[in-house]
């Protein structure tokens, strides 16, 4: 294979809601350029992008996939990712080395969720946006429902630059307005080039008005030649829809059966002559905000944008080259890890399948095999180079689950699997809560987990595990004021323990003055602060600590221990075991002996007081809270609400938006276990939504009443 300068390579991202046909577009653009013999199919599991053994079993993407075809003396990188939400890191990751998305849109349902969801990531990452409708030949397929639905959508910037003669069964023929051509095909998906027919004529003219119109307003030089011609040439207009795909001031629109090869061709054409070149788009710029210009002459740097592991061949890191250009046993630093790293063996991929190359240009994309320390989010640079480029942001988890394996000396072995498998994924993280004491897994849905982690621990790691409900990380605190005293006493032979506290609990409030008395069941206490230590906790939260001791009732070495064992109370709660918070404690007497007082004793008397005094507080639990935004059909508004109204949430408002409806609540985490499945059961796969923590917020005191029970029952068993 040759290699490519850089004005000769596109790099595109194919995008679209789960069923639009990314992975039958991406088979087609490589028959296309020659680079597989023959067409795959998702059904008959041997095209060149979902080639895993589970994509098999799914039979649809759930890694992207880095691709390449050949096509008009050019190279065009394809990743092709997955449609279902559960897999959005593909897309994400995908962004940092495409140049252009190829959002890919069903003709037989127009824009659909995931068309919205896509389209936000790719005004977020200020990504060119391309639009092919797919299916146009299957019987439930409507254009003009489909464009419609795009308009409402996307608005004015949807510019048609092909349109179906007619579409379902029938469909075979395009009307292209910036060619002003028609391309009829046959059944072997050839194409004729001929004359608009005389009834399409006015309806092309519109259109092609329509595209010169707005392929003018993105360069002040073509809009006013325009004026003065009142056309643009095809040179002149192919100039300004570059310049309105690189500023997203326009999505061009195109037509195809990618399952017939119709439009493929057409499509490739306009990549390699309209779409912009890596070093026609802004500069990458490092975390020091240094721009990185595109130019193979420039010194080498690359960016790892994905990580996966294969058998046979083991692990495989996908770059692209950002400067300069890498060469087959090339060393370059890896700025992340501060090693070396040698490049001994380069790759153009397609898919499952790679070519071995020996230089890779500015701009391309490529692969490397047997790397020692590089993963996804890395840069290697030259030497003389040791700048860093951001790491790629995906997005907050929305499921969580518990795991752990069936045999205990699997332990070990479990935790290496899912660090690999972190790293092949990063939108699965993997968290060992002390607090809860459980290995809790994050994801974005329970269908992610199952189809990543649980496949492959019972499939690739032989690792027999149980997915069960994560505890949920309550906190605990006081309502009032209490006073208690424990005295510690142990006499057993030779020096026993002694220790005795008095202390005074009360809620903590930020901005309070220090206290100067209490009162306590009709009795007063009077105290005077010594000392105040205030602790702010690793889990939220405060403890403020008052030595208020007078006449050496208690040996100042002892109150350390005293808030030692006051800590190890609000680290496991009196009420669930939960850690406690914003709580004031003042220690004000307590007794000595001269010989069997020692720190334990404090410590165990400091514990028990605390215990006492805290039941006696008006102890309250408190739940996280989490905002909750669902983007839902209008026909299914109905049953998501209900469902969320039954999981104790507060509807905080809610709006249409681009032909969807928008909910946005507030709901108790304990409340959205499994929420991603349920979800997707109302809406027959057809809403998505967002979570992120808000607050703590004390629970329905039934709720409390029945969570106080439980963990009473588990301490009796336990």
């Amino acid at each position: 294979m040759k290699t490519y300068q850089t004005d000769k390579i596109r790099n595109i991202a194919l995008i679209g809601n789960a069923g639009s046909g990314k992975t039958s577009i991406a088979e087609a653009m490589l028959f296309e350029g020659g680079v597989i013999d023959r067409k795959g199919t998702v059904g008959g599991k041997n095209t060149a992008s979902d080639y895993n053994e589970i994509e098999h079993e799914n039979e649809n993407s759930v890694f992207s996939t880095v691709l390449y075809t050949e096509f008009n003396d050019h190279k065009i990188n394809i990743i092709d990712t997955p449609g279902a939400d559960d897999f959005i890191g593909g897309v994400i990751s995908s962004f940092y080395a495409a140049d252009v998305a190829v959002m890919a849109i069903n003709a037989q349902h127009g824009v659909e969720v995931g068309t919205e969801i896509l389209s936000r990531h790719c005004e977020t990452y200020n990504k060119p946006l391309m639009l092919v409708m797919n299916k146009l030949d299957h019987e439930g397929a409507n254009y003009e429902k489909a464009i419609e639905s795009l308009k409402t959508s996307f608005g004015s910037k949807v510019v048609v630059v092909q349109y179906p003669v007619s579409n379902g069964p029938d469909f075979n023929a395009i009307i292209d307005v910036l060619m002003m051509k028609m391309y009829k095909f046959n059944d072997k998906g050839e194409r004729e080039i001929l004359d608009i027919p005389a009834d399409q004529k006015d309806t092309a003219e519109e259109l092609h008005n329509t595209l010169v119109e707005a392929a003018a307003e993105n360069d002040e030089q073509l809009m006013e030649l325009f004026f003065e011609k009142g056309s643009l040439d095809e040179d002149e207009m192919r100039k300004g829809i570059t310049a309105g795909l690189v500023s997203r001031g326009m999505f061009p629109l195109f037509c195809m059966s990618a399952e017939k090869s119709f439009g493929v061709k057409r499509v490739l054409e306009f990549i390699t002559n309209v779409a912009p070149a890596p070093d026609a788009m802004p500069a990458p710029e490092t975390i020091d905000g240094k721009a990185i210009e595109c130019k193979e002459g420039d010194p080498t740097s690359l960016f790892v944008f994905k990580t996966a592991n294969e058998s046979h061949i083991g692990e495989i890191n996908y770059f692209k080259v950002t400067s300069g250009s890498v060469n087959e046993g090339m060393d370059l630093n890896n700025n992340e890890t501060s090693t070396k790293e040698r490049l001994s063996q380069l790759y153009a991929v397609a898919g499952k399948n790679r070519t071995k190359v020996s230089k890779i240009v500015a701009g391309d994309i490529g692969a490397a095999v047997k790397l020692k320390n590089t993963k996804t989010n890395h840069t290697l640079s030259d030497p003389k180079n040791s700048f860093k480029f951001p790491k790629i942001k995906f997005l907050e988890p929305k499921h969580r689950t518990a795991i752990r394996a069936l045999n205990e000396s699997d332990d070990e072995k479990l935790g290496e699997a899912l660090a690999r498998l972190h790293e092949i994924d990063p939108t699965v993280t993997v968290e060992y809560s002390k607090e809860l004491k459980q290995i809790l897994l994050f994801g974005q849905g329970e269908y992610h987990l199952n189809n990543i982690v649980k496949w492959h621990l019972d499939n690739i790691y032989k690792i027999e595990t149980e997915f069960y409900a994560p505890k949920i990380p309550y906190r605990e605190t006081i309502t009032k004021t209490a006073e208690s005293s424990y005295r510690h006493k142990k006499q057993s032979g030779g020096s026993g323990q002694f220790g005795e506290v008095h202390m005074v609990i009360e809620p903590y409030k930020e901005g309070v003055p220090d206290p100067t008395s209490y009162k306590v069941n009709g009795k007063e206490i009077k105290i005077s602060v010594r000392n105040k230590e205030e602790h702010p906790l690793p889990w939220g939260g405060m403890l403020v600590f008052y030595n208020c001791i007078v006449g050496g009732a208690i040996d100042a070495r002892f109150l350390p221990a005293i808030l030692k064992g006051i800590m190890e109370k609000m680290e496991e709660g009196p009420l669930t075991g939960s850690y406690a918070r914003d709580i004031r404690v003042a220690i004000y007497d307590g007794k000595m002996h001269p010989v069997d007082s020692n720190e334990i004793s404090f410590k165990l008397a400091g514990r028990n007081a605390f215990r006492a005094a805290f039941k006696n507080a008006g102890p309250k639990i408190m739940e996280p809270i989490y905002d909750v935004e669902v983007i839902v059909p209008s026909d299914r508004m109905g049953d998501v609400m209900s469902d969320l109204q039954g999981r104790r949430a507060m509807i905080e408002g809610m709006n249409s938006d681009k032909g969807f409806e928008k909910l946005k609540a507030k709901v108790p985490l304990a409340e959205l276990n499994k929420y991603s499945t349920a979800l997707s059961s109302l809406s027959g796969g057809r809403a998505t939504y967002t979570m992120s923590f808000s607050k703590y917020e004390q629970v329905p005191m039934d709720v409390q009443e029945k969570l106080i029970k439980t963990f009473e029952e588990q301490e009796e068993e336990d």
